[in-house]
């Protein structure tokens, strides 16, 4: 996380591009040269965001194409040209089936976070739009029928953790994949972070803590929850102990979610409450610490909102609660602070849950086995 992942695409993709005819008006009712896929709203926005920086000077255009806001004005600004469309798999996916947008020039396409898209149920989108794409242009399995003039498509994925099941989605719908891992393989959060779980059994012991722990630390700070109606009590608890603080979570509108991101990143709030929605590529600069008022399930989404903190070789803090029903994520959590050289609490080293690997079945000690004797 933090790594530069956004640059690292972008930068062959405007390459790429610049290779090309520019796109006028008759060219782009072929639709743009490339498609980027993005599990979030805020994730595909950011993205068009560095996309208009990166690519200054170079009139490569880009156009954003999310739900919540108006798909007449999107289909609009797609029938204007733009070399680069950045979506969210289900927006694209209604674009393509009510013919805003076609992609019969298309042949790159780069999947950011693809093991949440996965998650998150895309995969039946991700595919239609995939054949949305020329067929054409794959590239041959022979190596010998392979023409040097030609362009073939190109299909990249990019993610913090690549867990086993996006590995088989990429030998699925990719010709010959190349795995290339920068850092840790195992996925396991940046050095630049600083793990601190507590064990918490109630709301007050959680409530208690964060209020001695915000009195310590600077803003930008980020609290994530697991459920919306979680984020709003929080938000509010937050706001009537002194504390400037504002909610992003899938019941809010478009609109609002975009403002509030705006509040914090601007500096106006001091404190973001959020679901997953933002635990997934946003970055935002200057975040000190990340508190987990609740784990989630699985050790891939307490990276990814983790790594919202110690971004780009800056130094960082994540302080989680754990509770007795965290028992889910209570072995790998283990495991990951073990590997960091994190305190692990002792609570979670004894408990059972985090001595054997869910779906695994541990070896019984010989003092528990029972032995049946005929007589």
């Amino acid at each position: 996380t933090g790594s530069g992942k956004t640059a690292a695409f972008l930068l062959p993709l405007f390459v790429y591009i610049d290779k090309l005819p520019r796109l006028t008006p008759v060219l782009a009712q072929d639709g743009p040269y490339a498609v980027i896929l993005a599990p979030s709203r805020e994730l595909a926005q950011q993205i068009a965001g560095e996309c208009d920086k990166l690519s200054y000077g170079l009139k490569i255009r880009n156009v954003a194409i999310v739900g919540g806001l108006s798909i007449q004005d999107q289909g609009f600004f797609i029938r204007e040209g733009a070399e680069i469309c950045i979506a969210t798999p289900g927006r694209l996916f209604d674009c393509i089936e009510r013919r805003y947008l076609v992609l019969n020039q298309c042949n790159y396409m780069i999947l950011d976070e693809a093991d949440r898209m996965i998650d998150m149920n895309f995969e039946p989108q991700i595919v239609r739009i995939i054949e949305a794409m020329p067929a054409t242009n794959l590239r041959p399995m022979e190596e010998d029928k392979w023409d040097e003039q030609k362009t073939y498509r190109q299909t990249t994925m990019f993610s913090a953790t690549m867990p086993l099941k996006v590995e088989m989605l990429a030998k699925k719908y990719l010709r010959n994949p190349i795995f290339i891992s920068i850092g840790d393989r195992a996925g396991n959060a940046a050095k630049t972070v600083t793990q601190t779980v507590i064990w918490a059994t109630s709301e007050n012991q959680k409530r208690t803590r964060i209020e001695s722990i915000l009195r310590e630390q600077e803003p930008p700070i980020i609290v994530f929850c697991n459920q919306k109606g979680t984020c709003d009590t929080v938000s509010k608890w937050l706001d009537s102990v002194g504390h400037s603080s504002t909610v992003i979570h899938g019941g809010k509108v478009q609109e609002h979610r975009m403002e509030n991101l705006a509040l914090f990143k601007d500096g106006h709030v001091d404190i973001l409450v959020a679901t997953d929605v933002v635990g997934r590529g946003i970055d935002i600069s200057g975040v000190k610490l990340v508190i987990n008022y609740e784990l989630p399930a699985s050790i891939q989404r307490y990276t990814h909102r983790i790594g919202r903190t110690g971004r780009a070789g800056l130094k960082g803090v994540a302080i989680s609660f754990m509770s007795p029903n965290d028992t889910e994520i209570m072995y790998d959590l283990k495991e990951m602070l073990e590997s960091a050289k994190q305190i692990v609490p002792e609570e979670l080293r004894r408990h059972p849950d985090a001595q054997v690997k869910p779906g695994t079945v541990g070896k019984k000690r010989r003092r528990d086995t029972v032995i049946y004797a005929k007589h």
